[in-house]
């Protein structure tokens, strides 16, 4: 199986609640997911992702679970496997011997709805912002391209505010930190020099 997804940057979140209260969907709880992301050794920021495997480990509420995605067409449309796991150290040092290495930290406190043909998240990500995510999982001859454009129109039709992005989130994080240094090391009140698990502890509070 495949997860092919799209990922939009949400301007207004209050704006994109209300307009899928107004399509009947209705979010689920708010939960916190730490993430840590994790790449070959032999594999850097810049290089194509195709057919490249990288991993991850995400805990929420204590329950802990190992993902490998392997990018199809894009870096959006992936080969996924996945599986729980009873110790996060312990895998962690086993992705490591492996041969991967840890590259970024995610942080965020996501909200979700399962519709007939798709997931739809809506995620606050420590030091980014609101996202929407919409995925689905497909079988292996499908067209990856072909789900994005359906699930990229359902994004239209809500009459939001959003800019699509390709990026993972790994990339994205990575990529707003590197600016926070290059903007003499990290703007006051910018919240990307703050920990991403208190800033994700203040977003919970606003849901």
């Amino acid at each position: 199986m495949r997860e092919v997804e799209v990922k939009y940057h949400v301007q207004d979140r209050d704006a994109l609640l209300v307009a899928l209260k107004a399509r009947g969907i209705d979010l689920s709880a708010p939960v916190t997911q730490d993430d840590q992301a994790y790449a070959p050794v032999t594999w850097s920021y810049g290089d194509s992702k195709l057919g490249v495997s990288f991993v991850r480990l995400r805990t929420v509420d204590g329950n802990h679970t190992f993902t490998l995605k392997r990018p199809a067409e894009n870096a959006l449309s992936c080969d996924e496997y996945e599986t729980g796991v009873a110790d996060r150290e312990q895998m962690h040092s086993a992705i490591l011997a492996m041969g991967f290495r840890a590259t970024v930290r995610i942080t965020k406190v996501r909200r979700t709805a399962t519709l007939p043909d798709l997931e739809l998240c809506v995620d606050e990500v420590a030091g980014l912002g609101t996202f929407l995510e919409l995925e689905r999982m497909v079988s292996d001859g499908v067209a990856g391209d072909a789900v994005q454009a359906e699930l990229a129109a359902f994004v239209a039709s809500l009459d939001v505010e959003a800019v699509r992005t390709d990026e993972t989130y790994d990339s994205l994080v990575r990529a707003a930190s590197r600016e926070a240094v290059v903007d003499s090391r990290g703007t006051p009140g910018s919240g990307l020099d703050q920990d991403p698990r208190s800033a994700c502890s203040d977003v919970l509070r606003l849901w």
